[in-house]
C-alpha cells in the first residue's frame, strides 16, 4: 500500500511548503505551518483533463432574478449590520475574543428568531445542553422554541440538518467541528476548511441558513485558514473591550450588502441590549470642557458616529517616549505627531503621548486626523476646545486639510445631539442650511491658529 502523500501549508496565508519549517517565509509568521493530506487526481488517478464531467449549465447577464426574500431577525442592530435581515441559504461567520458575548448575541438572535415561528437549531461542540439552557434561562429565553444539540460530528450534524431542515443552523463552533474523513485532528488547518465547505455546501444546496462562530488569534484574526472567510457569503467580528460594557458588531465582508456597517450592544445583567442611538451613549459623560478632550464625527458604515477623542501629553523620565493607542491605528498617530511638527512647528519630543477613543470602539477612518490631532494639540497646551464643536477632516502629509465623504451626515447627526459648531476642511462641499458654524480651514497651522493661537514649540 503506498504512501499517502502531505503537504505543508501555513494557515496564516496559505502558502504551501514542501516540508515543515518554523516559519513561513511568505507571511513571516511563525508556528503557523500544518501538516495536510494531498487531495486525490480523481477517478482510478486520472488527472482532470483526462477524466469527463458534465457539462455546467449557463446562463446570460440579461436574465432576471427574483428578489431577496430576506428575513428579519426581530434585534434592529443584527438586521443592520447583515444588510436588512437574514438571507436563505446563506452563510455567515462570526468572530469575536473569548468571553466578549458571541454565543450570548447568537442565542438571543436564535430565540428571537424562533419566535417568529421559524425553526432554529443551535449545535455546540464547546458546551452541553444544560449549560446552554442556564445562559437561556439568564436571557429569559427558555419560552422560545429553539432545538439544542451538543455535538461535534460532522456527518452526524449534517444527517441532522438534512432530516430537520431548519430555517437557521448556528454551529458553536466552526474549530471544534470533527470530520472523519480528514485524517487530523479538531481544530487543525484541514479539519477547519473541510467542515466549512461541507457546511457552506450544504446550505446552498438545502436552502438553509448556516451561522459558524469562529475562535480569533491573538492578532484578532479568525483562527484557522483565510480560505474560510472566502468561503462564507458574510463575515461578522465581534469587538469590545473587557472594561466596556459596550459592544460592537461588525461586517468586514457582507455579499448581500454593506460592509464595514456596525451595530452596537450594551453588555448588561440580562444580556446584550440594543443601543439605537449609539453617538449620544458614547458621549453621556461629557460633563465640562476638558483639555485633550475632542468629539469626532464619524462614520461606520452607513451610520453616522459621534465619539470622543481623549488625549494625554506629559513630560516624559524616559530615553524613548511612551506612545500608547488605543482604538485607533498607531502608526496613524506617529504619522500626525510628525506632520506637527514639520508642518506646524510643535514639537512633543521628550513627551510621553496616550490616545484613547472612549467607549471601546476602534476607529478605521482616516477622517479622524483632524480630531487626533486637535486633541493633542489640546492636550499639550492645557487648551480646551468649545464642548460644542465637533471636528472631522484628513489631513496629508503636508499639513493639508483634505475634505471627506458624506459631510451632511456628519453635520446633521452632530446638530441632532446640540452641537452647535463644526471644524473641518475649507474644500469641503456646500451642505444643505444648516443652524450649526462651520469652521473651515485650508491646512493643520491655519487650523491651530485659529483654535489655540500662536503656539511656541
Amino acid at each position: 500500500m503506498g504512501k499517502t502523500a502531505t503537504t505543508y501549508v501555513c494557515s496564516s496565508c496559505g502558502t504551501v511548503h514542501k516540508k515543515w519549517a518554523g516559519k513561513c517565509e511568505s507571511c513571516g509568521e511563525w508556528n503557523t505551518i500544518r501538516e495536510q493530506a494531498v487531495l486525490s487526481a480523481g477517478p482510478k488517478g486520472k488527472t482532470l483533463g483526462a477524466a469527463k464531467g458534465r457539462k455546467v449549465a449557463l446562463s446570460s447577464l440579461s436574465e432576471s432574478d427574483k428578489p431577496l426574500q430576506r428575513s428579519l431577525f426581530g434585534i434592529d442592530e443584527l438586521d443592520r449590520v447583515l444588510g436588512g435581515g437574514l438571507v436563505p441559504a446563506s452563510a455567515i461567520l462570526v468572530g469575536g475574543d473569548p468571553g466578549i458575548g458571541k454565543s450570548t448575541l447568537l442565542l438571543q438572535a436564535a430565540g428571537a428568531f424562533a419566535r417568529k415561528g421559524n425553526k432554529v437549531l443551535y449545535i455546540s461542540g464547546e458546551e452541553a445542553a444544560s449549560q446552554i439552557r442556564m445562559r437561556a434561562a439568564r436571557l429569559n429565553l427558555t419560552d422560545a422554541p429553539v432545538q439544542l444539540a451538543a455535538e461535534t460530528n460532522l456527518r452526524d450534524i449534517l444527517t441532522t440538518l438534512d432530516a430537520e431542515r431548519p430555517a437557521l443552523a448556528i454551529i458553536d463552533s466552526i474549530q471544534t467541528m470533527w470530520a472523519d474523513h480528514v485524517d487530523s485532528a479538531p481544530g487543525s488547518v484541514s479539519q477547519v476548511r473541510a467542515a466549512a465547505h461541507e457546511l457552506t455546501s450544504f446550505a446552498k444546496r438545502r436552502g438553509i441558513s448556516v451561522v459558524l462562530v469562529g475562535h480569533v488569534t491573538k492578532d484578532g484574526q479568525i483562527a484557522g485558514p483565510r480560505v474560510v472567510e472566502h468561503m462564507v457569503d458574510t463575515v461578522l467580528y465581534f469587538e469590545g473591550e473587557r472594561g466596556h460594557q459596550f459592544r460592537i458588531l461588525r461586517a468586514v465582508k457582507n455579499r448581500f450588502g454593506p460592509a464595514d456597517e456596525i451595530g452596537v450592544f450594551e453588555m448588561t445583567g440580562a444580556g446584550l441590549q440594543e443601543v439605537a442611538n449609539p453617538s449620544a451613549l458614547f458621549l453621556s459623560e461629557r460633563d465640562k470642557p476638558t483639555s485633550g478632550s475632542v468629539v469626532f464625527a464619524g462614520i461606520e458604515g452607513t451610520r453616522p458616529v459621534l465619539v470622543e477623542i481623549q488625549a494625554l501629553v506629559a513630560q516624559s523620565s524616559l530615553a524613548s517616549p511612551r506612545r500608547t493607542v488605543v482604538g485607533w491605528d498607531s502608526g496613524r498617530l506617529s504619522m500626525i505627531l510628525a506632520v506637527l511638527e514639520a508642518r506646524c512647528g510643535i514639537a512633543f519630543g521628550g513627551m510621553d503621548v496616550y490616545l484613547n477613543i472612549a467607549g471601546g470602539i476602534k476607529i478605521s477612518e482616516p477622517a479622524a486626523d483632524l480630531a487626533v490631532a486637535a486633541a493633542l494639540v489640546s492636550a499639550r497646551q492645557d487648551h480646551a476646545l468649545p464642548p460644542d464643536s465637533v471636528l472631522f477632516g484628513e489631513i496629508s502629509l503636508s499639513g493639508a486639510l483634505r475634505p471627506t465623504t458624506q459631510a451632511e451626515n456628519r453635520l446633521k447627526e452632530a446638530e441632532k445631539l446640540g452641537f452647535s459648531s463644526a471644524f473641518t476642511a475649507s474644500r469641503m462641499k456646500t451642505v444643505a442650511k444648516s443652524a450649526m458654524k462651520v469652521h473651515k480651514s485650508g491646512d493643520l497651522a491655519e487650523f491651530i491658529e485659529t483654535c489655540f493661537g500662536q503656539i511656541d514649540s
